[in-house]
Formats: structure tokens, sequence, C-alpha cells
């Protein structure tokens, strides 16, 4: 089956004519919820994911609110509650230079400029300015990594490795 990456994850339906809440885990939600857009949802106890075509999408306070073709009532979204949105990997877009989707930072080592190997990144935290990798170490400890120039010189996404240049305080 086709690698299938996490858009968005339903937390509830809004109004009466089949539209649903969406909590968006994209950082391109006007891209990925377009009119006509595929996407694919996995149910909790479904093997198999069900594909829906994008009828209409707004956001609403933190949330986008969407409707999909043939379903048009709060009875037929109800049990998309909870479920997960995916896209095929087909459906990812070129990013601009030095621009990552998540999946292919988290798995990469942290090494420093000095060789030495710091861990794995595990999860990325997006708090603000700017993301925070997660680096689980081999002692099972996590440092967190800033993705600021000053501190990741390189990124090589094919051997799965970033380097980084330590700055004073940033592992203590």
């Amino acid at each position: 089956m086709e690698k299938m990456y996490n858009v968005g994850k339903i937390v509830n339906t809004h109004g009466l004519i089949g539209e649903i809440r969406v909590i968006a885990t994209t950082d391109f939600p006007e891209e990925r919820f377009q009119v006509g857009n595929t996407v694919y949802l996995f149910e909790k106890n479904s093997k198999k994911p069900e594909k829906l075509i994008i009828r209409s999408h707004r956001k609403h306070k933190n949330f986008d609110l969407l409707m999909f073709e043939g379903l048009t009532g709060i009875h037929q979204v109800e049990r998309m509650k909870e479920g997960v949105l995916k896209i095929k990997e087909a459906q990812l877009t070129d990013l601009e230079e030095n621009e990552f989707y998540f999946h292919e930072i988290i798995g990469c080592t942290v090494v420093t400029t000095d060789g030495e190997e710091l861990g794995e990144i595990t999860e990325i935290l997006t708090p603000g300015a700017n993301d925070v990798w997660v680096v689980k170490g081999t002692d099972k400890k996590e440092k967190l990594i800033p993705y600021i120039a000053d501190v990741v010189k390189d990124i090589n996404t094919n051997d799965k490795k970033i380097t980084i240049e330590v700055m004073e305080g940033l592992l203590d």
C-alpha cells in the first residue's frame, strides 16, 4: 500500500449540515483542504480507508471546518469523530529550499560538528518562532534542539543525518 501522511484529526461535528471540525496536522491546511482535493479517512475500528472529496473548507476559531461530497447531514458524519485524515505520498508538494516535511526530519541522527552522536529526532515541537526538535539520546534522555541557522549546520535527509553546532548552554 502507498505511504500516507496525516493532515488532520477529526475532533467533532459542527452544526447539522454535515460539517466536521478538524485540527490540522499539516503546515498547509489551505492547500490540503482545498475544495475538490481528496483525503482518506481512517476511522478507529476500520482497516480500510474511506476516500473523501472535499466539498467545502472554512476556518472557525482554531479549527478547519470541512464538508465532503455526498455527505449532507450530521447523521452521516458523526461516525467520523476521532478519525484521522491522510493524503497519499503522491499528493505531497515540493517545498522551498531548506524546508522539510516532518517525516523527513523525524528519525534522523543528530551529530555535533565535533562528530559526537547525540541521538535520534523523535518529535518536532512547534511552539512559535521556530520549530524545536526532540532528540532522544542513547542514555534515553531528551535534548531540545532549536531549528535555527546558528545551531543547525547541515541536513542530509538521504543519509538521515543532521549536523549541529553546540552553542553554550544548549545541552545543559
